[in-house]
């Protein structure tokens, strides 16, 4: 008989696998011991028990390196704190290349891992087999190796974090599930089960692949989808050995290490079998799916061809687990945005034991500390909205992020499933114009225009890509004359009633205090002054004011507001579906205007930073003189039904001027020559306006007190030891994308955060943040040998704390 249900729980787990015993664990060395977790069955019983128990340290950014690098170091110690084994070794890993393309991806981590502080070695594919003799290496070009990457025993890991919890003071009860979850007010207050009610302060939902089924008991989104993994082992082959690497093989989708002096090998197929559509059996615990020896055979060729003696090896045991997915292939933490104090830790794309340890860290110590322990927006929940947890979709992204974790990481990649789920007003006429589309948040959005004879599609590399020449035609028409962007995707938000400029005051770092049609840029902060959203205010009346944000953090920036409104006497609406945003922008945009309008738009009349209605053509519009490009410009926001009418009246004004229809990739190009920063690349949570260069945007004398004040007045008061700087590369072929190590006079000091081709300047220019403990000023930044490493090689830069472009802005204020 399970132990009696207590009545109250300061925090409530819901999962008893890896990731919610780590969230258990973690609360207990925090001090935090009123913890219950309540698991379905038993202890590892879902997907942890059948995971293949890969600890690999690298990840996508160096956040998520750093929390899987602290699961290995916790993994490695558990025994001696608790007593029960955990299985966990490190025989390192290797990676291989089978091509060129897949050899550049393993350089270009390699210097990402440096930047992140891991160990890894690129080898030659003799050196790899050295390592694993059994490999053929006929048609390698290349190896990473990566010393410290680890394994351990999930059942028994799993097992040692839940020992370690319950010494800390948590309750775990087996064998009682949880039916239903209590709110009031927003806030959750409680968790049902058969056994009874247990009131508390806050819930943890590490369900696994029933975490989506208890997100709807508390009203929360949770996209995801489990789908079948297969892997296999063998019995013992010669040559095998225990200390033999782990194996990665991702251009053949497979990973290989050893078991028990055999082989186990799985694999990431590129068609997947989305599982559980119609809900998942009560009684699956510790079950196995049927296997499929049709669907694992593209596993199994590889995995033959690779390692030759895996032909004649006996097959003991056929493993078809299933495993959550998400629909980009990351995993969720977090804050629900939809109920307080709720909190979610899955969706952890076969990767959980991996990841579990550090994920349940950063949970504790985002529910003690009342926010995120450091920059977690690449595994935030509210990267999502709430129409990505439809079983449909899910289903059908499902098929291809199985494959996508071992498929090539492209620059640019687009997914091909789910798609076409939210459209412009003027999508049909972009796409008639030869638009190559790519997917934020749903919305399609024109990437780039594909010119006469050439298909609009993407041809993946990690060089100039098939459309680079498209997106530069498109880049010089803004410079010289007059582009078109559609940005309809731009989240839209309307803060009216009485307190709204008392709210915006507290919220907003820079002054929102002025005359009606003016339009202020903006960031709101965190208690440490990092920034939480970038955005414009455009103050419409007395206590009318249009929010406007990226696409991307509609749901965090929604969240972020509403969090802090608390009682003030507003309405936060969203209003984006209302309106197409259609961006007109370059020297010759006033002359194309002033053709479809009789609206004055001459400087004087209508100076930079300034927002009003006026008409076009037969439709009321809002025009607001602002630019993400660099250029002079409008932004026009029509109601949705006008949008298709003006975008007409726009095109057809401006065949003499050579307007052009202009995509992302130009507006990326445009904005890094003139250094805009992108939140979630450039700017995030850890970033102050300060480091940033963004110490304009900061009204610190005006009268309220925003969020964040006290820790920027400290700041100022010192020496800025890091600080976003710009670089342009010497040679004008190599491109940065993100992640590239900065190097001074031969030291490492930072990293490339985001990167584009700059076809004015015929240049790749970065945005990177340096640190040096005496200061980042001009003089630091003016002097030394700087230089990008760009797959594990070198590249003189030239840096700067001004753009490169325009520094002055003459032409956004022409």
């Amino acid at each position: 008989m399970p132990p009696p249900l207590p009545s109250h729980a300061r925090v409530v787990v819901i999962g008893g696998g890896i990731a919610g015993c780590s969230v258990a664990y973690h609360l207990t060395k925090l001090g935090w011991t009123d913890v219950v977790l309540l698991e379905r069955r038993d202890i590892s019983c879902g997907t942890t028990w059948h995971a293949a128990g890969l600890v690999g340290q690298l990840r996508s950014t160096q956040n998520l390196t750093r929390l899987a690098k602290y699961g290995g170091d916790l993994y490695e110690r558990l025994e001696a704190e608790t007593g029960q084994a955990t299985g966990f070794r490190r025989p390192g890993s290797l990676s291989l290349a089978r091509n060129h393309e897949r050899l550049v991806e393993l350089k270009r981590a390699a210097s990402m891992a440096r930047a992140f502080g891991v160990d890894i070695e690129p080898i030659t594919p003799a050196e790899a087999r050295r390592r694993w003799p059994l490999i053929q290496i006929d048609d390698l070009v290349g190896a990473v190796w990566i010393p410290r990457d680890g394994r351990t025993n999930p059942i028994d890991t799993t097992q040692a974090l839940a020992r370690g919890a319950r010494l800390g003071g948590a309750k775990i009860l087996e064998n009682v599930a949880v039916t239903g979850v209590d709110g009031e007010n927003g806030v959750v207050t409680g968790v049902r089960t058969p056994a009874g009610r247990i009131a508390c302060e806050y819930v943890v939902n590490a369900a696994g692949m029933w975490a989506r089924e208890v997100g709807r008991m508390a009203g929360v989104a949770v996209p995801l989808h489990a789908s079948e993994h297969f892997y296999i082992v063998t019995d013992p082959i010669a040559g095998v050995t225990p200390d033999l690497p782990v194996l990665r093989d991702t251009d053949g989708y497979i990973y290989v290490r050893e078991e028990v002096g055999g082989l186990l090998m799985g694999g990431f197929e590129p068609v997947a079998k989305p599982w559980g559509m119609h809900g998942i059996p009560d009684d699956f615990a510790f079950s196995l799916l049927p296997e499929d020896w049709d669907h694992f055979q593209v596993l199994m060729e590889q995995a033959i061809h690779r390692i030759p003696a895996m032909a004649t090896a006996p097959v003991r045991r056929h493993v078809n687990g299933p495993e959550s997915f998400t629909p980009d292939g990351r995993f969720m933490l977090g804050e629900a945005p939809e109920c307080r104090n709720f909190f979610v830790a899955a969706g952890f794309n076969s990767i959980g034991i991996a990841s579990g340890g550090g994920a349940g860290k950063a949970v504790a110590e985002w529910i003690a500390g009342g926010e995120p322990p450091m920059d977690l927006w690449d595994v935030d929940i509210r990267r999502f909205g709430a129409f990505q947890a439809n079983p449909r979709y899910l289903h059908d992204r499902t098929v291809e992020m199985v494959g996508l974790a071992y498929a090539m990481h492209w620059p640019f990649r687009q997914p091909d499933t789910a798609r076409g789920v939210r459209r412009s007003a003027v999508h049909d006429r972009l796409a008639q114009r030869g638009a190559c589309f790519g997917v934020v948040m749903g919305w399609e959005r024109a990437n780039w225009f594909a010119t006469a004879g050439m298909a609009p599609a993407y041809d993946y590399s990690y060089g100039r890509q098939n459309w680079f020449p498209c997106a530069a035609a498109e880049h010089r028409a803004v410079r010289e004359g007059v582009g078109v962007f559609d940005q309809s995707s731009f989240t839209k938000l309307a803060l009216n009633g009485p307190d709204a400029l008392a709210a915006l005051e507290r919220l907003c770092a820079n002054a929102i205090d002025v005359p009606v049609g003016r339009i202020v840029y903006t960031q709101m902060l965190n208690g440490q002054g990092g920034i939480e959203a970038d955005l414009t205010v455009t103050r419409l009346g007395v206590d009318e004011f249009s929010v406007v944000t990226s696409a991307s953090t509609a749901t965090h920036d929604r969240h972020w507001m509403e969090r802090h409104l608390a009682d003030a006497r507003v309405t936060l609406t969203d209003v984006t579906s209302a309106f197409a945003v259609l961006g007109v922008m370059g020297p010759r945009s006033r002359a194309l205007l002033s053709r479809v309008t009789e609206a004055d738009l001459s400087n004087a009349a209508f100076p930079f930073g300034t927002s009003r209605e006026i008409w076009i053509g037969h439709a009321p519009v809002r025009a607001t003189r602002i630019t993400y490009v660099g250029e002079l410009g409008w932004e026009l926001y029509i109601p949705t039904e006008f949008a298709a009418g003006v975008y007409d009246a726009i095109v057809d004004a401006g065949a003499d001027l050579g307007v052009r229809p202009a995509g992302y990739h130009a507006m990326d190009s445009l904005r890094i020559e003139k250094a805009y920063r992108a939140w979630g690349h450039d700017l995030g949570s850890e970033d102050s306006p300060l480091q940033a260069g963004l110490g304009f945007a900061v009204a610190f004398d005006k009268k309220a007190a925003f969020i964040g004040r006290d820790a920027l007045l400290a700041q100022r008061d010192r020496p800025l030891t890091r600080r976003l700087v710009v670089f342009t590369l010497e040679d004008p072929e190599p491109l940065v994308y993100h992640d590239e190590p900065i190097w001074r006079d031969g030291a490492m000091i930072g990293r490339i955060t985001s990167g584009a081709y700059g076809h004015t300047i015929g240049r790749a220019v970065g945005l990177g943040y340096v640190t040096h403990p005496d200061g980042v000023g001009d003089r630091f930044v003016e002097t030394g040998r700087w230089e990008i490493e760009i797959a594990c090689e070198r590249v003189a830069a030239r840096a700067q704390l001004a753009p490169p472009y325009d520094p002055k802005s003459l032409r956004v204020r022409g």
